[in-house]
């Protein structure tokens, strides 16, 4: 092996890491029809299991809710 070669770094066994799907969902605000399409989606998304969406969702419900635009 040369000075300009790397070797693959493997590991032995599988590291697992957790995941906490439900923590800090933001809520949505009673009446807001944005907040509830967001919700919905959010919902959908979780039941399929798209865990990306579901994060895309709790972004723009927090941005929402902030007055924030992206």
């Amino acid at each position: 092996m040369t000075a300009t070669d790397v070797a693959p770094v493997t590991w032995t066994q599988v590291i697992e890491l957790p995941m906490h799907p439900d923590r800090d969902d933001p809520v949505p605000t009673p009446g807001c029809g944005v907040c509830e399409a967001l919700d919905r989606q959010r919902a959908v998304a979780r039941a399929k299991g798209d865990m990306s969406k579901v994060s895309d969702c709790n972004v723009e419900l927090r941005n929402h809710q902030r007055g924030e635009r992206v």
